[in-house]
């Protein structure tokens, strides 16, 4: 019998209400998760619970409830987060059930926050679209066009629409005047579905560009149903703007946010906020991943605009939370902001920083706790362990990473599901786990110990040293140990979906907005 408190659906309901911070998390893999789960859930799998819960959650006494749909993984992820020294932890009543029982509105996809919202605004402000055969028509017109894609760049990179260029969202307000200079061109904005070209297109007409502006209505999933073709591999992007658009895009961009509510704040008053113990404080750097690595501000996390804004569940996970953005431009930070105050958040923009603020060289770290003590093995010994039977190979990677290339005879698992994929392995003498650098494998490896007497060893450096040392590799779903639902896929990614499910995916869209009617907890507001 479970020792811990519980949340209802009621008390999560009113807490919501009241704006008080919490975090509500869905400890299943994330496919499950995106078949049915609550609004304001954040997706944060038992398997990868170290990894990332300091990031996501990072005040300690913060209200987190987590569930499951009765697989039994939400007490293990409570007992895991009190040993990580969280305080407040308690398991929701009744699981996912209960939520369902109690009237809650369940909510299907990943991201779904962002994406009804985009609905919203779409319905509120009549944000202008083009159907994909009028943007052919105009494109084989070679008409003044340009399109512009609000996606990050390696989906833009797998499919776009021919000729357009890659501006991820929060890019668009301060680099347009250089790719669209006469304000005649007609901008259309894309993405795979929908939300980011509304919010991409709705981003460009609140900062009152003088172009006339459309969204590509369905993005590139509207573009496949209609029979057109999508290109593969480009590689368009924006340069450099001048000094001068950059100070009529920061104008631009600081009217936006001042309508929507943003606060302004200078590093006096960030300290003051981050020094307050009550409150979780996000401080997210929303420049490119490039800009970000050659100097940042020391202690924030590199999120661009446009994915932080599409995706705000997955790095901000304690709703109520505040967020604190970070540019150099006095646009991207802005526009960004505009729209998660829309969305609901406390959000500021840090002001008054100085090319010397911007002192840390090199990529976000994630807080992670203290590496278990594991057995670890370098590349020549697993070599030679697997010229002779005994040794079975473990790899905890992502699916995706495991089909693209993995170890020979590797085996892959999922860690939350060890004792189902003890079931499917041959006997062995030796287990030696890894996965890309071998940090999951390592908690994996613990776990693993405590359910066999079998000796147990991690690869030091995992895949990318055996890979990096020109080892033999293996592609496929070659040795899949439990199916494979870590990852939710997307109708609107890839090549090869079929019709009937991009077709769902936008029939689903359309039904957000009553979806959050019934809901009643989103607290959106849309700019007028």
């Amino acid at each position: 019998m479970s020792t811990f408190a519980t949340r209802s659906y009621h008390d999560i309901r009113r807490a919501l209400l009241a704006h008080e911070e919490l975090a509500l998390i869905d400890v299943r893999e994330e496919d499950p998760f995106a078949q049915d789960h609550p609004l304001f859930a954040a997706n944060i799998p038992l398997s990868k619970l170290e990894l990332e819960v300091f990031a996501r959650v990072p005040r300690r006494d913060t209200a987190i409830t987590v569930y499951d749909d009765g697989e039994g993984l939400a007490g293990q992820a409570a007992k895991r987060l009190l040993a990580l020294g969280y305080s407040n932890v308690a398991l929701l009543e009744g699981g996912l059930a209960g939520w369902r029982t109690a009237g809650g509105e369940l909510f299907r996809d990943v991201n779904v926050p962002s994406k009804a919202f985009g609905e919203l605004v779409e319905s509120v402000r009549h944000t202008p679209s083009l159907a994909a055969e009028q943007v052919q028509a105009l494109l084989d017109a070679k008409a003044d066009v340009v399109v512009l894609d609000a996606r990050r760049f390696d989906e833009y990179q797998t499919m776009s629409i021919p000729g357009g260029i890659s501006v991820p969202g929060a890019e668009l307000v301060l680099r347009v005047a250089e790719l669209a200079p006469d304000p005649a061109t007609q901008v259309i904005v894309n993405c795979a579905g929908r939300t980011r070209s509304i919010i991409g297109t709705q981003s460009l007409i609140n900062a009152g560009i003088p172009n006339p502006v459309a969204a590509l209505r369905n993005g590139t999933i509207g573009w496949t149903l209609a029979g057109q073709t999508l290109a593969h591999g480009q590689a368009h992007r924006f340069s450099a703007v001048t000094g001068s658009t950059q100070a009529d895009a920061a104008t631009r961009a600081r009217q936006v946010a001042d309508r929507a509510g943003v606060v302004r704040l200078e590093r006096e008053g960030l300290a003051a906020w981050q020094a307050d113990a009550s409150r979780t404080t996000y401080v997210f750097d929303v420049r490119t991943p490039e800009e970000f690595a050659q100097g940042h501000l020391p202690g924030s996390r590199s999120v661009p605009g446009g994915q932080l804004v599409q995706e705000t569940d997955h790095v901000a996970s304690v709703r109520g939370a505040r967020i604190v953005l970070v540019d150099d431009d006095g646009v991207r930070a802005n526009m960004s902001a505009s729209w998660l105050a829309q969305l609901g958040w406390q959000v500021a923009v840090l002001d008054g920083l100085a090319v010397a603020d911007f002192s840390t060289a090199g990529e976000w770290q994630a807080p992670q706790p203290a590496l278990p003590a594991v057995t670890e093995i370098g590349v020549e010994q697993l070599a030679t362990w697997l010229q002779a039977p005994g040794t079975v190979v473990l790899d905890f990677t992502s699916s995706a990473n495991y089909v693209k290339q993995h170890i020979p005879g590797a085996h892959w698992a999922i860690r939350a599901q060890l004792p189902q994929v003890l079931e499917k392995l041959p006997v062995a003498e030796r287990y030696v786990l890894t996965c890309g650098s071998s940090l999951l494998a390592r908690f994996a490896a613990v776990d693993l110990q405590a359910l066999t007497q079998t000796p147990v060893y991690v690869l030091e450096g995992g895949t990318a040293r055996w890979i990096a040392a020109g080892q033999d590799l293996q592609n496929g779903e070659t040795h899949l140990a439990v199916p494979r639902t870590d990852r939710y896929r997307r109708p609107y990614e890839g090549t090869d979906n079929p019709r009937e499910a991009m077709q769902g995916y936008l029939d689903w869209e359309f039904g957000l907005i009553a979806q959050l009617e019934r809901d009643g907890t989103h607290g959106f507001r849309v700019l007028g």
